[in-house]
């Protein structure tokens, strides 16, 4: 008892210090709600900066979606997935590396739409040009405190920009509402490269070929991409432009509020989200690798990242597993199964009828029942079990209508095949047959062992 008290006291501490574990990680998730400050704005998001309506409404109305969760590299695959338009939604979780970069310009080279949207773009990803260099910068008037939940707030006193000029990019788009923490993208003439450098060429100022060089021919520059296409403009500055490169495009957009749940159904946001991703008319690939969601870690887990969905079910295994362990443990002394005899009360009747009938050994079968039928009668005549035969036939022919010499001749008969006359199974069997009969008509076969034996079978 002591032992059951002691693992019932155990399970309750331990499923105690679950709950209370489960409740500290769910009071340390409801302390980070989403930020402007720190989004994260992958389309498993359901948050204020998440951008997951976006996705949900992209896949619902019939573009072709997917949430990209491998590297870079794999665009380039061409065995695997052939996307369209490739869309990098805020500063990622994982830096994008100078070699992803790399790889993501090649990509765009070769044909592809590749979508950025970020207040301050990563250099890397913007394509090079000799003649325009496009930088970017912020407000530097971004408010703290502003709750990202309030659309209201983050676009106090914010007015709506309109197209600069009639894109594909600004189809159906008369204005957008962007956020107090929008970015500004600058477009300028690239000053190191917009003369050649005339002592590296082997010519002077004046043209003439320097002393010590050979004369060379001016330098080739490299044929040089058109300017960058503003869509939509503000003051400093354009919201969002974008840049040809090979065969491809790249196109910027400084204000992801505009694709955020916080802010897509502002204005005519949702339709330029909609111009921009689905606009490419292939599929679109939403990059959730540098989001921290990528391919080796499982889908399921992501999704339920940040709750305590998952510790919940951990703490569930790890009871189910004490519980297993402790039901495969003994906590006492071993104990023997119960047995239980499942034969029959006249299986030993008829296994020693058989034998006696195969050993041929009558005499004992009768003694059986002899030696009884003369205690019952002894017991009815009044005398004891040392009595004669003579004198219990007489007793028992007194007391009944039985009469005295045929009771003792049938108990001599008996005692002489008990010790040793010669007999048959035919006579063995009348002799028994005699005695049954003899005790039913004195009455003596119900006795108190009969009626018990009759109840149990019934």
């Amino acid at each position: 008892m002591r032992q059951r008290l002691a693992i019932v006291v155990t399970i309750v501490v331990v499923i105690g210090a679950l709950v209370a574990l489960s409740s500290a990680s769910y009071v340390h998730v409801e302390r980070t709600p989403d930020s402007e400050f720190s989004p994260d704005r992958s389309t498993m998001n359901s948050g204020a900066t998440g951008t997951r309506a976006l996705y949900d409404f992209l896949h619902e109305a019939g573009y072709q979606v997917i949430r990209w969760r491998e590297p870079p590299i794999n665009l380039l695959n061409a065995r695997g997935i052939k996307p369209a338009t490739f869309v990098i939604i805020g500063r990622t979780r994982r830096p994008i590396e100078d070699e992803e970069a790399r790889l993501l310009l090649r990509w765009v080279a070769s044909g592809g739409r590749l979508v950025i949207v970020d207040r301050l773009p990563d250099p890397a990803l913007i394509p090079p040009s000799v003649d325009w260099l496009v930088t970017a910068q912020l407000s530097g008037n971004e408010p703290y405190g502003v709750s990202a939940d309030n659309s209201a707030e983050v676009t106090q006193g914010v007015d709506k920009l309109g197209p600069a000029q009639p894109t594909l990019l600004t189809d159906g788009v008369e204005a957008v509402q962007p956020s107090r923490f929008a970015g500004v993208l600058k477009i300028a003439p690239n000053i190191k490269t917009a003369k050649p450098d005339a002592k590296a060429s082997g010519y002077d100022e004046k043209g003439a070929i320097g002393e010590d060089t050979a004369p060379l021919p001016p330098p080739a520059l490299p044929d040089n991409p058109p300017a960058p296409v503003v869509h939509i403009a503000e003051k400093g500055g354009a919201l969002l432009l974008d840049i040809a490169h090979g065969k491809g495009r790249v196109v910027l957009l400084a204000e992801p509020f505009l694709l955020a749940n916080n802010g897509i159904s502002s204005a005519d946001n949702l339709q330029l989200a909609i111009n921009l991703a689905g606009g490419g008319n292939g599929l679109v690939a939403f990059d959730e690798f540098h989001q921290g969601r990528s391919a080796s870690q499982n889908a399921l887990f992501a999704y339920f990242a940040g709750t305590p969905v998952m510790a919940m079910c951990a703490q569930l295994t790890l009871l189910i597993l004490v519980f297993i362990w402790t039901r495969g443990r003994r906590f006492a002394r071993p104990l023997p199964l119960p047995q239980v005899d499942r034969r029959s009360s006249l299986e030993f009747v008829a296994s020693m009828a058989e034998l006696q009938e195969r050993a041929r050994a009558y005499d004992l079968a009768l003694e059986n029942i002899y030696l009884r039928t003369r205690r019952v009668l002894a017991r009815y005549a009044g005398a004891d079990n040392f009595s004669t035969r003579s004198e219990i036939a007489q007793r028992v022919a007194t007391r009944s209508r039985i009469d005295g010499n045929e009771l003792e001749t049938l108990m001599r008969n008996c005692e002489d095949v008990i010790n040793g006359a010669p007999t048959s199974s035919q006579h063995a069997v009348q002799l028994a047959r005699r005695l049954r009969a003899l005790e039913g008509q004195l009455g003596l076969r119900m006795r108190s062992r009969d009626t018990r034996q009759a109840a149990n079978k019934i």
